[in-house]
């Protein structure tokens, strides 16, 4: 029996522990008596079809703990979204290198190549085990609980809001932040985790999976500000109207389309800025500022969860497990259990290729600018320990001298 060839890559986003998981799969793989070789594709799937392969057998241990510890993609990444042509590129490389275990670690569309590629090599009878490697900060892949990368992300978000929050309590105001997710709203969501106090920020939060209106936007803000003396705003980018339409698309006088044909949300500050001249026209308020986190919140160095690592290092171990000890193709699903532990389980490709997941009505609240208790308990745990808290004075008046007199 020749030894088995593993080929792994990396598609889509970039996050703080995309590069976990390869390690898990790398060093999960040497383990295995059987396996000869363990390659990685550049630039996920493009790097596929140009033979653009390195070899992961000959790395260090000590270099891939190193790599697993640091953000972004190491082999590279891709924004490619394969057809079946293009797949059935794929499927003649790896036949042609012998490879009999594909791993690829990305989202919806990374999942939706693994199954057509598998597909490909069944119909040609060749053995090729296929499995799917979840990742994604938005959270959107369904038959998980949720997904690597997102908790850190959502812990970049969370103190990022905790920090505007305080700034904006020094200097009152309206502030505005963009945060990714163009269906689904869950890392947007996040930024209510960084509330301490009754009367933090953010005070609003706007989420894709509710229609947004601009004039009940404006109403919030400005209900918002005269309870508070300022106002903190959420929102995500994929904002939309009844229709469906995006909201930046509404507001701009020029969009943008991404390569699928999609109006680009990120990579800009537009939306963010439309609202803030919205405020500044509709409201008069003077003090308005906006900010997107855009590519800040997939692979902040500084900021990632520990709990989010150890787990994205395990969906790489058990994607290899699966494919050596079950034979069977698939993507790796991360399943909550008890108040908090987890476990994972193989679930067929076709249940998560293609499908996007959002946020449950039970973790957005009534009002539709805010999270409920029940997203709060979900989310907690994820983000790992040592999240920073902030603390308020809690001085003494000092009556008045001059004042009093007068």
């Amino acid at each position: 029996m020749s030894a088995v060839k593993i080929l792994v890559a990396q598609g889509g986003g970039p996050t703080a522990v995309i590069n976990q998981s390869l390690v898990g799969v790398a060093l999960e793989a040497r383990r295995f008596a059987s396996v000869g070789r363990v390659y990685g594709a550049r630039h996920g799937v493009r790097g596929i079809v140009n033979e653009d392969f390195v070899d992961l057998t000959q790395e260090t241990s000590h270099n891939l703990e190193l790599v697993a510890a640091t953000p972004g993609s190491a082999l590279g990444s891709t924004r490619d979204k394969p057809d079946l042509k293009y797949c059935q590129q794929i499927f003649a490389v790896l036949r042609a290198h012998g490879i009999g275990h594909f791993f690829y670690i990305g989202g919806n569309d990374s999942s939706d190549t693994v199954r057509i590629v598998s597909e490909e090599a069944a119909k040609a009878g060749y053995p090729l085990r296929c499995v799917h490697i979840p990742k994604t900060i938005d959270n959107d892949l369904v038959a998980n609980d949720h997904t690597p990368g997102f908790p850190s992300a959502a812990r970049f978000v969370a103190q990022a809001f905790a920090g505007a929050n305080l700034d904006n309590a020094a200097l009152p105001g309206v502030y505005v932040a963009v945060v990714m997710g163009r269906h689904a709203g869950f890392l947007t969501a996040a930024s209510a985790l960084g509330r301490k106090f009754p009367d933090d920020g953010p005070h609003l939060v706007y989420l894709p999976e509710r229609t947004f209106k601009i004039e009940r936007f404006l109403a919030d803000v400005k209900a918002a500000s005269e309870r508070f003396g300022r106002c903190v705003v959420a929102v995500s980018e994929g904002i939309h109207d009844a229709s469906g339409q995006p909201i930046l698309a509404q507001l701009a006088k020029q969009i943008e389309h991404d390569a699928h044909g999609n109006v680009q949300l990120s990579g800009s500050g537009a939306l963010a800025d439309l609202l803030c001249e919205e405020i500044k026209a509709k409201l008069g308020l003077k003090r308005v500022r906006g900010d997107t986190f855009g590519y800040l919140q997939r692979s902040f160095i500084g900021c990632v969860s520990d709990v989010d690592a150890r787990e994205a290092r395990e969906v790489g171990e058990k994607a290899v497990q699966f494919a050596m000890w079950s034979e069977r193709n698939g993507s790796v699903a991360i399943k909550r259990t008890g108040s908090y532990a987890t476990g994972y389980e193989l679930v067929a490709l076709d249940e998560v290729a293609g499908k996007t997941r959002v946020m449950e009505d039970a973790f957005i609240a009534a009002s539709g600018t805010d999270i409920t208790d029940e997203f709060r308990m979900y989310l907690r745990p994820l983000l790992g320990s040592g999240m920073p808290e902030a603390f308020r004075l809690r001085p003494a008046p000092v009556a008045k001298v001059l004042s009093a007199k007068a």
